[in-house]
């Protein structure tokens, strides 16, 4: 696998959080030029950070609270701003679809849900993300801090929209199944084959899955509910279906 390349002109971003800026250090997979501290907070919070950044000989400066805000726009920094690279995303090739486990995210827009599914999809192992290139979420500073930094040990790529992500990990063997409230099959009667990969598909809130997707997967899965409301969020419908498939897949 390789990364994509970045571009010399390409702007820093400013990651934040305490979690994730520790897994963004211990991943190095990103170059990260500076360390911004809260100069006010106990200097034991910080230990790992720092020890981490001096391996890497990257410079740490110890400021105040708002230029940390000034910096990364949040009120959620923790005390602590990195400046690095863009995230990382992987080139695509054929062998980002022979991973076992796959998840394609389609019409996720809500950082806090991207986040929060990519959180997950690490704890579970499916640790081959696909988003789509345009009309979703990117992996932003702000999702970064909600997945709890588990983005930068993730392998995501970012280059096609979802119906060709669909098409070529089909065209690769893999078992295509979609999550949808209206599916035909109910998740715990899902039986994946054990020879072939699993590319999970997952849709937003607010624009379900696509139906192209729901067309071609070879099953449209439901969640069984027994509540008042119509729908799960989005990133609890995908820890259900990670932690089911989990112990089948």
């Amino acid at each position: 696998m390789s990364m994509s390349p970045h571009s010399p002109e390409a702007e820093p971003e400013y990651c934040y959080g305490l979690h994730p800026l520790q897994e963004l250090l211990r991943a190095r997979r990103r170059r990260v030029f500076e360390l911004f501290l809260d100069e006010k907070a106990p200097s034991a919070r910080f230990r790992p950070l720092l020890k981490e950044a001096e391996a890497q000989q990257i410079r740490a400066r110890f400021t105040h609270k708002q230029e940390l805000f000034q910096l990364c726009g949040s009120k959620q920094h923790q005390g602590c701003v990195a400046v690095c690279d863009p995230y990382p995303y992987l080139s695509l090739d054929d062998q980002a679809f022979q991973a076992q486990r796959m998840v394609l995210l389609d019409n996720i827009e809500d950082p806090r849900n991207a986040g929060a599914i990519l959180r997950s999809a690490d704890i579970f192992g499916f640790h081959h993300i696909f988003l789509p290139l345009r009309g979703g979420a990117s992996v932003y500073p702000s999702v970064l801090k909600t997945s709890a930094g588990a983005a930068e040990h993730l392998n995501i790529y970012k280059s096609a929209n979802s119906n060709r992500y669909l098409q070529r990990a089909q065209a690769a063997g893999a078992w295509v199944a979609a999550l949808d409230m209206k599916g035909d099959l109910d998740l715990r009667e899902a039986s994946p084959p054990p020879d072939r990969p699993l590319l999970l598909v997952i849709g937003g809130e607010d624009k379900r899955v696509g139906q192209y997707i729901l067309n071609e997967a070879d099953a449209v899965l439901r969640i069984p509910q027994q509540g008042h409301v119509n729908s799960l969020n989005a990133s609890v419908a995908a820890g259900i279906a990670f932690h089911q498939f989990s112990a089948t897949v």
